[in-house]
């Protein structure tokens, strides 16, 4: 059964080599936690501190989203990873994060969320790992992880079951996205098969480029 290994929530701390504070460092949640929709620059998740408002969360950042799995795949070099490590908050299980679609609704406990976006490293994430060339190597990995938005507040914790309950058909997953925003931008009009599943920023930056 797919489903989630934890719920993570973070608190401003500082980070090891940069100034300033961050909520990155997410940690497993004891209990449930509610999940609503946030104004801007804030968490899905209550309790859930973002620091960079700018960059994160907000309706179509809400929620993050990352496969044990693919944190597992980083173990040769970081060693054993512990779930909210990356920042996300939901360690899912069996959960195909990468292949899912841009638009897909997933059912985790009592909330209904929505993949918009693959997430996009960036320095905070390569400070807080303490790794030089974090940025390069993530994005060389094309395992990104899928923020999503909340279509149905609820409570979700570990053990949920996380369930797809539609997926649009038009074949555009967040690894595909991931892979044309970052690593092939020629490939970037496939992208626009999406529909109104992709987000308008991602349109216009497509739209930018072509013109």
């Amino acid at each position: 059964m797919d489903l989630l290994e934890s719920v993570n929530v973070g608190t401003a701390r500082p980070l090891r080599a940069k100034s300033g504070t961050s909520g990155i460092d997410k940690r497993p949640a004891a209990g449930p936690v509610r999940v609503d929709v946030p104004g801007t620059g804030a968490s899905g998740l209550v309790g859930d501190t973002i620091c960079d408002t700018r960059h994160h969360g907000g309706p179509d950042q809400a929620v993050y989203a990352y496969a044990r799995e693919d944190l597992d795949a980083f173990a040769s070099e970081l060693g054993p990873v512990r779930a909210g490590s990356f920042g996300e908050n939901l360690t899912t299980r069996g959960v195909e994060v990468t292949g899912a679609e841009l638009g897909e609704r997933w059912r985790v406990g009592d909330a209904l969320l929505q993949v918009t976006a693959p997430r996009i490293p960036c320095r905070t994430f390569s400070s807080w790992l303490g790794r030089a060339g974090w940025v390069r190597t993530f994005t060389a990995a094309g395992r990104p992880g899928a923020y999503l938005r909340v279509l149905e507040p609820g409570a979700v914790r570990a053990g949920d079951e996380v369930r797809v309950e539609h997926r649009p058909g038009h074949g555009v997953t967040v690894g595909a996205a991931f892979h044309a925003l970052l690593r092939e931008p020629g490939r970037l009009p496939e992208l626009l098969a999406a529909g109104d599943d992709l987000l308008p920023e991602i349109r216009e930056k497509i739209i930018r480029r072509a013109s």
